[in-house]
């Protein structure tokens, strides 16, 4: 069984067991139980249910892992013949968390 979770105007597909990567959550700690309540779409056992646009009815549970932060992204701004050079560096954070169940 599969779902499509949208959290904060990002979908995702999970199945139990999986491990996701998600923004940032501030104020979770580790172990902590997090529920989805926005499901787009939930498949797999049987005919799959589409919702308009959420599922009703459905929910997702799921366990914070660790919060990690994501790799280094570089920028670099070059002007030509103007002697102008910037170069900064920016790394994301983010929330890992493990899928418990899909609660149809």
């Amino acid at each position: 069984m599969y779902a499509v979770v949208d959290d904060r105007n990002q979908q995702y597909r999970v199945q139990p067991g999986d491990r996701i990567k998600i923004h940032l959550r501030n104020g979770v700690a580790e172990g902590e139980t997090l529920t989805f309540d926005k499901i787009c779409v939930v498949g797999g056992e049987g005919e799959g249910r589409v919702g308009t646009p959420f599922v009703s009815g459905v929910s997702v549970t799921a366990k914070v892992v660790r919060q990690v932060k994501g790799p280094k992204v570089i920028i670099c701004k070059f002007r030509k013949r103007k002697n102008s050079r910037r170069r900064t560096g920016f790394r994301a954070k983010f929330t890992e968390i493990q899928i418990e169940a899909i609660n149809a």
